[in-house]
C-alpha cells in the first residue's frame, strides 16, 4: 500500500467531484432544514462572496522548474442557521469556489466546500436525531505539494463526509441514565484516493444515575460494519465495563475491562482482551487533568487529556491512542463543534450543538467553518486537532499528541503548539507515517480595525519504505508569514499575507522554495 504521489489532473473540474458534493450536500440539507417546523422555525441567511488573488513564483512547488503564476478565485455562499428553537438546531454553510490560474499550467476549476450540522429532539426527553456533512479539499500524499487547492490541485482531492444518527436516551429513575443509539455514515473520495465507504454503526450504554454519589459505573457496546468499495470489508465491535470513585472533591480515579472482536486485514491480531486504570484531578474550576494506562490487542496504550486557563492565557495538552481508518478520522473531525468568542480565549469548544452560547460568542460552528472561515493563527487549530494529514488507506493504530498555549497581553496574541501523530498499517506490520511539528505566532491590534500577524512553523514527515512503495523519506519543512487584516466594515474585511516555504528532503528534486503573497477580501450581506 503506497502513499500516493501527486497526481496529474485536467485543467477543468470532472463530474465526479460534483456528484459526491451533491450527494453530500442533500444529506447535510436534509439533516440541518427537515427536523424542526417550518412554522415555528427562526431562520437567519446570511450571503457571503470571498476573493482572492494569489501570485506566487513557485506554483507547483517544484525543485528543478519553479514557474511563477498569478491565482484568482471567487466564492459566494452562504451560511443558514436556525434561531429560537428549543428542540432543533441546524447550522449549514456551503461555498462554490471558482479558480482562474494564469502561468505555470494555466487551468480553471470549481471546488464545493459544505459544513453543516443538525441535532432535533423528536419526542421530548426520548427520542432524538443528529446529522452532519462536510464537502471539503484534503490532502493526498504527504510526499507531495502541501499548497490548497486553489493554489495547485494535484495534491488535493474532493471529500465528503456524512453522518446521521437517530438515538434513544432514557433516565431509569435516580439509578441509570440508558441510550441506544445507530449512525448511519460514510465518505466519498475524488478519483479513488482511498476507498469510498458506507458504514452502519450500533451502540448502546447504560450507565449510573443521580442516586450514585461517589461511585460511578458504566456498561457499554459498539459495532461498527463499514462496506468499502475496491477494499476489505472491515467490523469493529467492543464491549466494555468502567467503574470510577471520588476520592475527594478534586480526585478520583477509574478504570475499565473490555474485550475487541474485530474484522480487518493486518498482519497481527484484531481481537482479545483490554484493560485500563487511571485518574482525574480538578483542583480547582480552571485546571484539569485525567490520565490513564492499559493494554488493549494492539499494545500498550496510554492517554492524557490536561487543561488550564488563566485570565490570560489557556493551555491545552492530549493524547491518545486508537485503531480506525480516514473515513473515521474525518467522520470525528467534522463532528466537533465550536465557539467564536469576541474575547480571550478565542476560540472554545463546544460539547453539543444545542449548548448555549457563552456571553460574548457565537455559534456552535462546525469544524470545517472553523478551518475555511476563520483567521485564528495555526497555534490555535493545531492545538484543537484541526489540522489534517494526508489521505491514506486501510487501518491503522493512530497515536495522537497535541499541545497548546495562548496568552493574550493587551494588544499583544502570542501562540505555540506542538504536534506528534503517528499512523502504524495494519496491513503492513506496523510500517508508519510520522508527522511531528512546531508553530508560533505573534498578532498585534494596530487599531480596533487592523491586525499585524506573524507566524513560524517548523515540522518533519517520517515515512517508511513500505508505506512509500520505495525508500524511506523523511522531510522538513518550514514556513513563515507576515500580514495584516482589515475590518473595513462590520460586513467587509480583507487581509494581505506574505508566505515563505522551503522543503528540504532526503528524496532527490524534492527540495522547494516558494514566495507567495495572497490579498483576500470578504463580504457578508
Amino acid at each position: 500500500m503506497a502513499v500516493p504521489e501527486n497526481k496529474l489532473r485536467s485543467g477543468s473540474a470532472s463530474a465526479a467531484p460534483h456528484r459526491q458534493a451533491l450527494r453530500a450536500g442533500a444529506v447535510s440539507v436534509f439533516t440541518a432544514l427537515a427536523f424542526a417546523p417550518a412554522a415555528a422555525a427562526d431562520w437567519r441567511f446570511e450571503p457571503t462572496l470571498n476573493a482572492s488573488a494569489i501570485y506566487t513564483d513557485n506554483v507547483n512547488q517544484s525543485a528543478s522548474k519553479p514557474e511563477d503564476a498569478m491565482i484568482l478565485s471567487a466564492t459566494p455562499g452562504f451560511t443558514l442557521r436556525s434561531r429560537g428553537l428549543r428542540r432543533a438546531q441546524a447550522t449549514l454553510q456551503y461555498g462554490l469556489t471558482g479558480v482562474a490560474r494564469f502561468g505555470g499550467d494555466t487551468s480553471d476549476d470549481l471546488y464545493h466546500n459544505l459544513n453543516a450540522a443538525g441535532k432535533a429532539e423528536l419526542v421530548e426527553d426520548f427520542l432524538f436525531v443528529d446529522g452532519s456533512a462536510r464537502v471539503s479539499q484534503e490532502l493526498i500524499s504527504l510526499l507531495g505539494s502541501p499548497a490548497d487547492a486553489e493554489i495547485n490541485n494535484r495534491n488535493r482531492a474532493t471529500v465528503g463526509t456524512y453522518s446521521i444518527s437517530p438515538y434513544i436516551r432514557k433516565r431509569l429513575g435516580t439509578f441509570a441514565n440508558a441510550q441506544a443509539r445507530y449512525t448511519a455514515s460514510g465518505a466519498i473520495f475524488e478519483n479513488d484516493v482511498a476507498a469510498n465507504s458506507n458504514a452502519n454503526s450500533f451502540s448502546a450504554g447504560l450507565n449510573s444515575g443521580t442516586r450514585f454519589d461517589d461511585l460511578s459505573w458504566g456498561l457499554n457496546y459498539s459495532i461498527r460494519k463499514a462496506q468499502n468499495r475496491s477494499a476489505v470489508d472491515t467490523t469493529f465491535e467492543r464491549a466494555s465495563a468502567t467503574a470510577g470513585y471520588a476520592l475527594t472533591r478534586k480526585f478520583r480515579v477509574f478504570g475499565s475491562v473490555g474485550q475487541d472482536w474485530n474484522d480487518y486485514l493486518s498482519t497481527s491480531g484484531t481481537s482479545g482482551s483490554s484493560y485500563s486504570a487511571g485518574f482525574g484531578w480538578s483542583p480547582t474550576r480552571r485546571t484539569s487533568v485525567e490520565a490513564s494506562a492499559g493494554e488493549r490487542y494492539f499494545g500498550r496504550t496510554f492517554s492524557l487529556a490536561g487543561s488550564h486557563r488563566t485570565r490570560s492565557s489557556n493551555w491545552n495538552l492530549r493524547y491518545s491512542e486508537d485503531v480506525g481508518d480516514i473515513t473515521q478520522q474525518l467522520l470525528e473531525e467534522s463532528s466537533k463543534l465550536f465557539f467564536v468568542c469576541e474575547t480571550f480565549p478565542f476560540l472554545r469548544p463546544a460539547a453539543d450543538l444545542a449548548e448555549l452560547s457563552p456571553a460574548g460568542c457565537w455559534g456552535p460552528y462546525t469544524a470545517g467553518q472553523i478551518i475555511s472561515r476563520s483567521n485564528l493563527p495555526d497555534p490555535v487549530l493545531v492545538a484543537l486537532g484541526l489540522k489534517n494529514i494526508g489521505i491514506t488507506k486501510g487501518v491503522y493504530i493512530i497515536k495522537s499528541l497535541t499541545a497548546g498555549v495562548s496568552w493574550n497581553l493587551g494588544r499583544f496574541d502570542f501562540g505555540l503548539s506542538a504536534y506528534d501523530t503517528k499512523r502504524l498499517y495494519q496491513a503492513l506490520r506496523d510500517a508508519q507515517d510520522h508527522v511531528q511539528g512546531v508553530i508560533g505566532s505573534v498578532s498585534y491590534r494596530l487599531t480596533p480595525q487592523t491586525t499585524a500577524n506573524s507566524s513560524l512553523s517548523l515540522s518533519r514527515n517520517s515515512l517508511d519504505s513500505a508505506v512509500t512503495g520505495g525508500g524511506a523519506r523523511e522531510d522538513g519543512i518550514l514556513s513563515f508569514s507576515l500580514g495584516l487584516n482589515r475590518r473595513f466594515t462590520d460586513q467587509l474585511n480583507g487581509a494581505l499575507v506574505f508566505r515563505h516555504t522551503r522543503r528540504d528532503s532526503n528524496a532527490a528534486n524534492s527540495d522547494y522554495d516558494e514566495n507567495r503573497l495572497t490579498a483576500t477580501v470578504g463580504m457578508r450581506f
